[in-house]
């Protein structure tokens, strides 16, 4: 198992700049992997930003920032292609990094609310079924598995169990499209951790995670015994990462509704969360 972290705790936009400063310092932490979101994949000097990282040890995953203009099941089909446009680019920009994992939401703008009768929701399903199938094919040219995330009821209104992100997947049938299991979400919308984590299976190609409050893992309510049995009963021995998010950047904070400083500093959260997910998982 590989223990990682976002660079979302310090820092938005992620820069190559700043993939630079914050390399070393993740590394010297101890850190295994560090998660890239591709905010703007057409200013990221992808392949420089895979070279930092490999220099300084590290492996990487990438994340998505599905941010407006970029939705597969937007009743616009320009924002459609361009939800299409920007997946696309930044899977040629995971191959770059050498990051075999591109995840995140990938269906809708975060944050976005609709109301959907029984027939609507059949109809989303069945034009972001078509969509992963596309991009699922891309992905697998450039060695790049797409994880589709299950956002809570606050973020999306269209997928908020793993049980509707295991439905896409089974019907995309595609092996490089599997399933992002993001524990602070689930821990708003599933009944039970271990029981989606195991629902989830052998679909499970990624993992992120933050306490219940979105803070230092093993601070708050959430049962991490729970998760831990149920990772090893399904063997999972891929990328953990936290992922939180800076109060001192105001659009990330608000977009993520981080209100107040959610430990005494972000590299305080990191290292704490990092020992104390060795100390569960290793």
């Amino acid at each position: 198992m590989k223990f990682g972290v976002s660079l979302w705790l310090w820092t938005s936009p992620v820069t190559n700049k700043t993939i630079e400063h914050f390399v070393p310092i993740i590394a010297e932490m101890g850190f295994d992997t560090i998660e890239v979101p591709i905010e703007d994949p057409d200013t990221l000097d992808a392949s420089a930003a895979g070279k930092v990282i490999k220099e300084n040890g590290l492996s990487v995953t990438n994340c998505a920032a599905m941010g407006p203009g970029r939705d597969l099941v937007h009743p616009d089909k320009e924002i459609r292609a361009a939800g299409m446009e920007y997946i696309k680019k930044s899977i040629e920009a995971a191959h770059e990094m050498d990051s075999d994992t591109f995840a995140g939401p990938l269906y809708a703008e975060v944050g976005r609310l609709w109301s959907m009768t029984a027939e609507e929701r059949s109809n989303h399903e069945e034009l972001l079924v078509s969509q992963l199938q596309q991009l699922s094919e891309h992905a697998e040219s450039a060695n790049v598995t797409l994880c589709v995330e299950a956002l809570n009821r606050f973020e999306t209104s269209f997928l908020n169990l793993t049980s509707q992100v295991n439905n896409i997947v089974d019907r995309v049938s595609h092996p490089n499209c599997k399933i992002l299991f993001d524990l602070f979400h689930a821990g708003i919308e599933e009944k039970n951790l271990g029981d989606a984590i195991r629902e989830a299976g052998d679909r499970l190609f990624h993992f992120q995670l933050a306490e219940n409050d979105r803070g230092t893992p093993g601070t708050g309510q959430l049962d991490w015994n729970g998760v831990a049995e149920a990772l090893k009963d399904i063997h999972y021995d891929r990328h953990v990462v936290i992922e939180t998010f800076t109060p001192d950047n105001k659009i990330l904070a608000k977009a993520a509704s981080i209100w107040r400083p959610l430990a005494d500093s972000p590299d305080t959260l990191a290292k704490d969360g990092l020992k104390f997910l060795k100390d569960l998982l290793s």
